[in-house]
């Protein structure tokens, strides 16, 4: 004998309570929402993600990006014997670790992040879109510091250079690292495909080391202009000022003050490019 089970219907759909007697149906009012999250928690929370992410996988390229700088320096050595020369190498051989790893793995990061659509999982969050830049880029900033030091001490005694005024470079890494974080992920942002955002970022990591390293007057003259685009050449600048026997306080001070107004127009296109490519 065979039962016969009902079939299951659709429960009908949920239908405003009924208001008082005579009156209409009284309506929903939807709860609201959470408010939106401040800048600068949300920047100290994407900043130590990142930090804790790339620990691991970035600490090798930062040992490669360190023994780059050193190598160029020991190859300069044959070259250059010391003065002015002397101190443009070792400072642009400093700010090219910042550059390797702010310019060139941001922009690959970022890049990838667009290609994979991770940036849809950022785009749910209420972050300001300025804090996940602000916070990536920091990340990714904070690991130059010891292979900057370490670059700038090595350089100092292979070229006979003073130690006094390395503390200079507590100012030129952050603002150094900003203009340059914020040129490679605005670069990772904009390129189409991640392997043009690699291709740009070592193209920009390129610029750095000849532009910055190669003493400024043996560069023809239509290349030291270009030299005057490039974000770190104000951070290289301010640092091989610093070696000087007599600093000029004044214009190390004007070259930081350049580089920090580069970091910050630097930072707002690369938000700019976040945004535009989150919508997409």
């Amino acid at each position: 004998m065979t039962s016969i089970i009902p079939a299951r219907t659709a429960p009908a759909p949920a239908r405003p309570a009924p208001g008082p007697a005579g009156r209409a149906p009284a309506r929903t009012v939807p709860a609201p929402l959470a408010p939106r999250a401040r800048l600068f928690p949300s920047l100290a929370a994407v900043y130590r993600a990142q930090l804790s992410r790339a620990r691991v996988a970035r600490i090798p390229l930062l040992f490669v990006a360190t023994f780059q700088s050193v190598g160029i320096m020991i190859l300069m050595r044959g070259v250059v014997d010391g003065g002015a020369e002397a101190r443009a190498v070792v400072a642009g051989s400093s700010v090219l670790v910042v550059a390797f790893v702010a310019l060139n793995l941001l922009a690959q990061y970022f890049g990838q992040l667009r290609a994979s659509g991770g940036l849809d999982h950022y785009a749910t969050l209420p972050v300001p879109p300025a804090a996940v830049v602000l916070g990536t880029a920091g990340a990714y900033a904070s690991f130059t510091v010891p292979g900057t030091v370490f670059t700038a001490v090595t350089g100092s005694v292979l070229f006979q250079l003073p130690l006094t005024h390395l503390w200079v470079l507590a100012a030129v890494v952050p603002l150094s690292g900003a203009a340059l974080a914020g040129l490679g992920a605005a670069l990772g942002l904009l390129a189409p495909r991640p392997e043009l955002a690699t291709l740009l970022g070592q193209l920009g990591m390129s610029a750095a080391l000849l532009l910055g390293v190669l003493p400024a007057e043996r560069l023809p003259g239509p290349v030291g202009w270009t030299r005057d685009l490039l974000p770190s050449t104000y951070g290289v600048e301010a640092l091989a000022r610093s070696f000087d026997a007599r600093p000029d306080w004044g214009l190390i001070a004007f070259f930081l003050a350049v580089c920090a107004a580069v970091g910050v127009l630097s930072l707002a296109v690369a938000t700019w490019a976040y945004r535009r490519a989150a919508v997409r």
